[in-house]
């Protein structure tokens, strides 16, 4: 077996390699292009670019930050990418040594990719590509199916990644957490008015309707609940409203009323009363999965446009952007749900924090979670366990 120190450095000229294809990834998605084809050119005058010219870090600083052709200037976020992602794996190499984690260090070291992609990406755009959240979710998948832990307990490192049934509740539960907040940020936003424009065959309208039926059936049902309106949309060849003062406001009534319940000594958990616990994870699931269906509807039969086209002030505001949502659940999918918790955490409180340096310094108001949700994760992931296993020793759980 290679010695956990020179695959560190293996892993590291790796991240370099890496990192130059995330250049490729975070210039070519945003502007649809294809990232295959054409090869590598410069921006400025389109010249292929040789291979000397494409050596990790060491070509930009050779040719003074220009390209070798028309000299025109190369932004030193290219060597920054490249230099991030090879300190990141090799980081990543250390505190999980491939000796004890395997090809889950592998898996790690993607997550990590795909978050500096899309944070980079959301930076610059206020967008975050399906093409990274679906298909990393997709992944984190994956790896949960090929992950096992050991017979003989839990090795340093062996619980990083969470096996299969986990990766899916985290997956489930990672979008249901921000598509929840989302739907109930935005009908405040609106003065609890409907949506002017509700999506069809699938959108919003859906994903509310799950998250009540998920509340009382649990997530399964909750989600066939979700399709059937769907179907019904499609059947009518318009949209059928599902008003939200009965999806929305019927979640926050149920959860009052088990709440209350349980606080007067009533048994939440009788026949036909689920526990408020089971009920919350039931709608989050539910409105995950549900959210996961129209991320992935709106992928591959695009909707040109969900608002007004003029200036008017006649459109439906939204709390948080609908890519959050995906990547929250691509999180949860290589991490799990606990970790996700932990990952959110972090990313409200960067967000806090970072937000109104952002709103003093730069003067800028509109918030991208994208890159927090990205730092929340890497904090989760080298410190999530140790902060799990300690809430638990203080709840006794």
């Amino acid at each position: 077996m290679i010695p956990d120190a020179l695959f560190t450095v293996l892993i590291a000229v790796l991240g370099l390699l890496i990192g130059s294809f995330s250049n490729v990834l975070i210039w070519r998605l945003p502007r649809r292009e294809n990232i295959n084809f054409p090869p590598s050119h410069c921006p400025a005058c389109d010249h292929a670019l040789a291979p000397l010219d494409l050596v990790p870090v060491l070509s930009w600083a050779a040719l003074g930050g220009k390209c070798r052709y028309c000299k025109a200037g190369i932004s030193a976020r290219y060597p920054v990418i490249e230099l991030i992602t090879a300190s990141a794996y090799a980081l990543l190499s250390v505190v999980f040594p491939f000796s004890q984690l395997g090809a889950g260090l592998i898996g790690l070291c993607l997550l990590f990719t795909l978050l500096l992609v899309a944070s980079v990406i959301d930076q610059e755009t206020y967008t975050i590509p399906d093409e990274i959240s679906l298909p990393g979710a997709a992944i984190g998948l994956l790896f949960g199916l090929l992950h096992a832990r050991p017979k003989d307990g839990l090795g340093f490192g062996a619980d990083t990644l969470p096996v299969f049934a986990e990766a899916a509740r985290g997956m489930l539960l990672g979008a249901g957490l921000l598509i929840t907040i989302d739907l109930f940020g935005s009908w405040v936003i609106r003065r609890f008015r409907e949506r002017s424009f509700p999506e069809a065959p699938l959108g919003f309208q859906q994903i509310a309707l799950s998250l009540l039926a998920g509340a009382w059936l649990g997530p399964w049902w909750g989600i066939a609940a979700g399709a059937a309106s769907a179907a019904v949309n499609l059947l009518a060849r318009r949209v059928v409203r599902v008003p939200e003062w009965l999806t929305l406001g019927g979640t926050l009534l149920s959860l009052v009323l088990i709440g209350s319940g349980a606080a007067a000594g009533f048994s939440p958990g009788s026949p036909g009363s689920p526990g408020l616990i089971m009920m919350v994870q039931g709608a989050l699931a539910a409105a995950g999965g549900m959210s996961l269906l129209c991320g992935l509807y709106w992928w591959l039969v695009p909707i040109i446009t969900r608002q007004p086209e003029d200036d008017s002030d006649d459109y439906d505001a939204s709390a948080m952007g609908f890519g959050d949502v995906k990547l929250a659940a691509m999180i949860g999918a290589f991490l799990g749900w606990e970790r996700l918790v932990v990952a959110v955490v972090f990313a409200v409180l960067a967000g806090a924090v970072l937000g109104v340096l952002q709103l003093l310094i730069l003067r800028e108001n509109r918030l991208k979670f994208g890159p927090y949700l990205a730092i929340g994760a890497v904090l989760a992931l080298l410190f999530g366990s140790q902060l799990v296993q300690a809430y638990r020793g203080l709840f006794g759980l």
